[in-house]
């Protein structure tokens, strides 16, 4: 990739911030980082899976990439709106299919079913490429026995208001599913199964990412259990007997099932925050990687990046200003109870941390800030996630907005749409997880 024209930071530091998120997105596009971890065709069939945010955009380079004259079929399902418009005269070979996300729906179950069937007769002389990326857990759904949808919707529904760390919510989907936790890989036996992964978790751990369909796991039915116990969460009592039985346990490391199957990272946070922080030190910026495995209450992990800006900005230290402080991660978000009639706030992880940073910031002068998901959609809403400016609290102030009470809502883009201050990518067809940048001049 050519290195990007950015603005001046001096001069226009939102635009300047927004380039950053640019670049680190462009960095986990899959037609850039897809080829260099394609095998060659198999003697027999290849069958492509998959399920993510990217999954439409892996699928679209894997046709562009893989030899036009080698068979190439199967089926990815990705989140509603998220497949990339077609480039001219690429011919699709691939299936895409949209379903729900966060929460899953009947089109997701669908998909997740067929793609279980599709496993099914492999030989060892087939090659299965798995395209996966975060989303995948919510997108390919399929309950254990005892348990509906509308049990899955809700029980992944109240994870993700619980506070929750990503890990502790996919110990549990991985336990309550008949595709997550290695169980897809252990269908494909005996064919090669490749792995072609996006990592948008903490740690770049494999079993993670989209709980993992084609990854051992350590993880027990005794651990899901004390899940859902942590957050008082409610499940059948004939799912909770099986799981105290450990009959719904997953393939863990070791299993003969999963002898052929290998992963390999294609992108990952790292990498992204690691092309942002070039782009600023060329831009004649200094730039800090804080961490790509940041993870937290979004509020408490805002006012902890306020603290530090704060301190740069006052006292050079333990920076030197002008610099610009660069970390990812997966946050959480604990929806807070509200009286009765009290409409619910919207937002995501990315807003609710802006609300945080804005709080402790003070209005310090100097420091900008821009936090967005990387896979263009904060939450459940229409924004990549917010922009922070050293008058955030005074506009609001001139519009009667109470920030405090934003928060105690979890309101973080009423509050920021009234200030004009969302950040609205559209779909990015990628995702490697939360991307935060704080400019100190």
């Amino acid at each position: 990739m050519t290195r990007p024209q950015i603005h001046d930071p001096h001069t226009e530091p939102q635009p300047f911030l927004r380039d950053l998120f640019d670049i680190a997105v462009q960095r986990a596009q899959p037609l850039h980082t897809l080829g260099a971890h394609l095998p060659g065709p198999p003697k027999g069939r290849t069958l492509v899976l998959g399920a993510g945010k990217a999954g439409g955009a892996m699928a679209q380079a894997l046709e562009a990439l893989w030899p036009a004259d080698a068979p190439l079929s199967g089926l990815v399902v990705t989140r509603y709106g998220h497949v990339p418009p077609r480039p001219a005269g690429l011919a699709q070979r691939i299936e895409v299919v949209e379903a729900a996300h966060p929460v899953p729906d009947a089109a997701g179950l669908a998909a997740a079913e067929r793609i279980l069937a599709l496993a099914q007769g492999l030989t060892a002389d087939d090659l299965v490429l798995c395209l996966i990326s975060g989303g995948g857990s919510a997108l390919l759904t399929l309950p254990a026995d005892g348990l509906e949808l509308a049990d899955k919707q809700r029980i992944n529904r109240e994870l993700l208001q619980s506070g929750a760390a990503i890990g502790e919510m996919n110990c549990v989907r991985k336990h309550l599913s008949r595709i997550k936790g290695g169980r897809l890989a252990a269908a494909c036996a005996p064919a090669r199964v490749l792995t072609l992964a996006i990592s948008d978790v903490p740690g770049d751990d494999p079993s993670v990412i989209a709980s993992g369909p084609t990854v051992a796991d350590a993880s027990t039915c005794a651990d899901a259990l004390a899940v859902l116990e942590r957050y008082r969460i409610d499940i059948p009592a004939a799912v909770r007997q099986a799981l105290q039985r450990g009959e719904l346990e997953t393939p863990k490391p070791g299993d003969a099932r999963l002898a052929r199957s290998e992963v390999r990272l294609i992108a990952t946070p790292a990498q992204s925050l690691a092309a942002a922080a070039e782009a600023a030190r060329a831009a004649g910026i200094a730039a800090h990687v804080l961490s790509d495995e940041m993870e937290g209450e979004s509020r408490e992990v805002g006012k902890v990046h306020a603290a530090l800006a704060r301190a740069v900005a006052r006292h050079d230290a333990p920076f030197t200003r002008p610099c610009v402080l660069l970390s990812g991660g997966e946050t959480t978000v604990t929806v807070r109870a509200q009286p009765p009639g009290m409409p619910r706030g919207r937002g995501g992880r990315a807003g609710e941390f802006c609300l945080g940073l804005a709080q402790a910031l003070q209005g310090q002068p100097g420091v900008w800030a821009l936090a967005a998901d990387t896979d263009g959609i904060d939450g459940v809403e229409d924004n990549a996630g917010a922009r922070v400016t050293p008058d955030t609290l005074a506009r609001a102030a001139t519009q009667g907005l109470s920030l405090p009470g934003h928060l105690d809502r979890n309101d973080a883009y009423g509050f920021f749409d009234a200030l004009s201050d969302l950040v609205v990518t559209g779909p990015t067809h990628t995702n490697v997880n939360d991307f935060r940048a704080l400019l100190i001049l």
